[in-house]
């Protein structure tokens, strides 16, 4: 592959509430045993993509202890290989990350060392399965300055928080919002961007002289009618995680038959880091339908179209519906849990009630289990 990697997976988003209170949203339980930046990852390794970096930032102690060895994403190698780069003080600069632009000009020291003559830029909020060897070979074909891969949402969604794009015939871009008030287009950019190795350098290189740190704003929206920027569209599965509702509505895609097997039973697979868990049990009395229940979860209870992430306790009579229980979570005996998110290593109590009735309810139990 003659690419090198770049994931952006330093953001945070207030459309998370309180899930992205304790961590990175590119650190988001995915389908039960899953990260969401793991779908990235999966597809650099999977394409290819000999070297990685990944540039973290807000809530980063989760995420950077989820990628602490690069071996399970195969990125374990002697040439190359899987970099996290966090926000370092130096002489000529003690910001944080101020932006996606400035994230890479902090770390443009790893473009230049680099011999890879492309690089590919991809967000850790997505999920998806993609070749970037397509999108590279599109992108030549092309002779496209930057190529954006895009996706044509349906009709129905909400397509506000995402950069909306319009194309010609030839599917070159010709408009470029980011987050707009009302959009007459459905076809979004899913964050992922081709460009020579060489351009994005001088590029990011004149934003920093201009003060200028987002990629999207300041490169893509700013060139977009003086460099040949297209869009290549993305024609399975992708969604991003990086609101509530959105966050619910992937993982519950994962009850549906033809999503599992596209992610779980086709090639190429989707790696992980992985613990070492004893199979889910079922106690005598436990009731589950169309669920995904993880390694390490006990049974007593009644689970119905819901996703239990790892080490999940299910105390007698408990009935869960419609909700997702991040991992090691204790619900106590005769507890209801419908229309939820229920966040990681709580205890609920017994005889809890919680139920979302116009929206997804997030529950937070602010109970010390682990006393030192």
């Amino acid at each position: 592959m003659r690419a090198v990697g770049i994931i952006l997976a330093g953001g945070n988003n207030h459309r998370m509430k309180e899930l992205s209170n304790k961590r990175a949203i590119a650190a988001m339980p995915i389908a039960g045993s899953y990260r969401s930046i793991d779908f990235a990852l999966s597809n650099m390794t999977n394409s290819g993509v000999q070297k990685v970096a990944v540039l973290t930032q807000y809530n980063a102690r989760s995420l950077n202890e989820h990628l602490s060895s690069s071996k399970w994403w195969n990125f374990g190698r002697k040439q190359g290989g899987m970099f996290v780069f966090t926000p370092t003080i130096t002489k000529e600069n003690s910001f944080w990350y101020q932006g996606t632009a400035d994230a890479i000009y902090q770390n443009l020291d790893f473009l230049k060392r680099c011999h890879e003559p492309y690089v590919i830029i991809a967000s850790g909020d997505g999920v998806y399965k993609l070749d970037y060897n397509k999108v590279l070979e599109y992108h030549i074909q092309k002779k496209a300055d930057i190529t954006v891969v895009c996706k044509e949402l349906p009709s129905t969604e909400d397509v506000t928080r995402f950069g909306v794009l319009k194309m010609n015939e030839d599917c070159r871009i010709e408009e470029f919002e980011e987050k707009p008030m009302v959009s007459n287009s459905n076809i979004v950019s899913t964050g992922i961007y081709v460009i020579r190795r060489r351009q994005l350098i001088e590029l990011v290189e004149r934003c920093a002289q201009e003060d200028r740190y987002d990629f999207v704003k300041d490169i893509l929206i700013r060139y977009k009618n003086l460099k040949r920027i297209y869009g290549y569209k993305m024609q399975d599965y992708w969604s991003n995680i990086a609101a509530v509702d959105s966050y619910y509505r992937t993982n519950m895609d994962f009850l549906k038959p033809e999503v599992r097997n596209y992610f779980f039973h086709q090639y190429p697979d989707i790696y992980s880091k992985v613990d070492d868990l004893p199979p889910a049990k079922y106690n005598p009395g436990s009731e589950v339908r169309n669920s995904l229940v993880s390694a390490g979860c006990i049974i007593n209870g009644t689970v119905e179209n819901s996703i239990l992430f790892k080490k999940v306790f299910v105390g007698e009579n408990c009935v869960i519906k419609n909700s997702i229980i991040l991992n090691d979570v204790y619900l106590g005996d005769n507890t209801h849990i419908e229309n939820c998110i229920v966040e990681s290593r709580d205890t609920i109590r017994a005889n809890s009630y919680h139920v979302g009735e116009d929206d997804i309810k997030i529950v937070i139990e602010k109970n010390e289990r682990y006393v030192l």
